[in-house]
């Protein structure tokens, strides 16, 4: 069916009506805190409108709308990345890199996406202007999934994490399939209402692709309510503070220990209350060989016999030339110490670490245990290795922001998802939560909200 050409005026309107009306959906769903159901929509208004105008007017108009509905993330930037290294910082100053890599380049992939949609549309091929929007820009998450040092971080997986049936499809699919099915609908929604091809191919389209969003759901929402009865399960002990004076990786020659005891004393408080495994945060204090981390370990192989339980300690590692940030698991009656060390660093924060490159993976009359280190859970691949291996529980200390508490520890809380295990996570500066395989949320606490903040719950493995 021929589009209807538009009046110059009229379509101005249109353009710049359906460019804000996008933008604004992108703006509120995405970034730190986003709305997932505002993310299915958010493409539509300026898909309607990019049929009718010409293709330079269309890409930039997806473009922009992408661009200007990203900039929620520039605060969050600034502040983790700019304002740490230039506190006096201009509000407009970004490095080069970020601003490219992620407000310019992510926005000119958007609108090759939305050109491809709109030359389907015009041939009137609904079911390829359906799939070409999710396709492109799958493949470039997946290409920046792979080569990024921050891994998925930014994937639009993780607006959904509040909808757990879509997120089910990670477990067969990856985060991929999560973003293909919500692009695809909004996607496949406008190329139905452009009005292209003709009534029976619509007809043919809408039935088609409606069965397909309903088994994908469908799926989610069986995998969710109809989650197997779990053989084992453990009670899981999360602890942090971000009291000032705990805040930073403190140097044991100037703290002589009281940081370290301050947090055992809490763990026998957890410990009291039927925690088997304890959760301390990430880089709680440095260590140094060989003295120092003896003496470390003395004093929490002694907890961990005394209360019964594991404990899960981040430190910052010293030996030698080099520096690991590192947990390190203690054991009743298991004296050798577990480590594992973290694998993917932050830049550049963590530019002067060694990666590790071994999994950290114990057997308990629970289960599998894994144990992984903060930004090791932005990465998919770790997660599936421990998925292979038979992991029922990840421990995680963790350390991040404040402001993206909450997408941080999802983005964790993914890694159970597509691998199928539970997740217990320590953040300073974040959450201590714990969650199933399916991503529901079995505790919470913000590490803001005691002077030692603690969750319990019963996990299953």
């Amino acid at each position: 069916m021929p589009l209807p050409k538009l009046r110059s005026r009229l379509k101005a309107i249109l353009v710049i009506a359906a460019t804000v009306v996008s933008a604004a959906l992108f703006y509120f769903g995405t970034g730190t805190h986003p709305v997932w159901w505002l993310m299915w929509l958010a493409p539509i208004p300026v898909l309607l409108v990019v049929p009718r105008v010409r293709g330079r007017v269309a890409y930039a108009m997806a473009a922009f709308a992408w661009f200007a509905g990203t900039l929620n993330m520039w605060s969050y930037l600034r502040r983790v990345v700019v304002l740490p290294g230039n506190p006096h910082a201009n509000l407009l100053v970004m490095p080069p890199i970020i601003l490219v890599g992620v407000f310019v380049i992510p926005s000119l992939v958007f609108g090759l996406a939305v050109l491809l949609w709109r030359a389907f549309v015009i041939w009137n091929d609904p079911w390829r202007a359906a799939l070409v929007v999710p396709a492109v820009w799958v493949t470039y998450e997946y290409l920046v999934g792979v080569t990024s040092a921050h891994g998925t971080f930014g994937n639009l997986v993780y607006t959904q994490m509040n909808f757990l049936p879509v997120l089910q499809l990670a477990s067969v699919f990856g985060v991929w399939g999560v973003t293909f099915c919500v692009l695809f609908f909004a996607a496949a929604v406008a190329a139905l209402l452009s009005g292209a091809g003709t009534a029976r191919q619509r007809q043919m389209f809408a039935a088609a692709a409606g069965l397909l969003m309903l088994v994908m759901l469908t799926f989610g929402w069986w995998r969710v309510h109809f989650m197997p009865e779990p053989e084992h399960s453990v009670t899981v002990g999360l602890l942090a503070s971000d009291l000032p004076q705990n805040a930073e990786v403190v140097d044991p020659d100037e703290d002589k220990g009281r940081l370290l005891r301050d947090y055992l004393e809490q763990v026998g408080l957890l410990a009291a209350q039927g925690a088997r495994v304890i959760v301390l945060p990430e880089k709680l204090s440095a260590v140094v060989d060989p003295q120092i981390t003896s003496e470390t370990d003395a004093l929490f192989q002694d907890a961990a016999t005394k209360y019964k339980c594991s404990i899960v300690v981040g430190v910052l590692r010293r030996s030698g030339n080099d520096r690991l940030n590192e947990a390190r698991m203690y054991r009743p009656a298991h004296p050798a110490v577990v480590t594992c060390d973290k694998q993917h660093m932050l830049p550049p924060f963590e530019s002067n670490l060694r990666p590790g490159t071994t999994r950290a993976l114990v057997s308990e009359p629970s289960g599998m245990w894994g144990v992984a280190i903060c930004k090791d859970m932005d990465f998919p691949l770790l997660s599936r290795q421990y998925g292979k291996d038979g992991a029922g529980l990840l421990l995680v200390p963790a350390w991040d922001f404040g402001v993206d508490a909450w997408l941080h520890d999802r983005m964790a809380v993914m890694r159970g998802v597509e691998s199928g295990f539970s997740i217990a996570r320590a953040a300073k500066d974040g959450l201590l939560t714990v969650s199933d395989s399916r991503g529901q949320i079995l505790v919470q606490r913000s590490s803001a909200s005691a002077p030692f903040a603690s969750a319990v719950a019963a996990v299953p493995v």
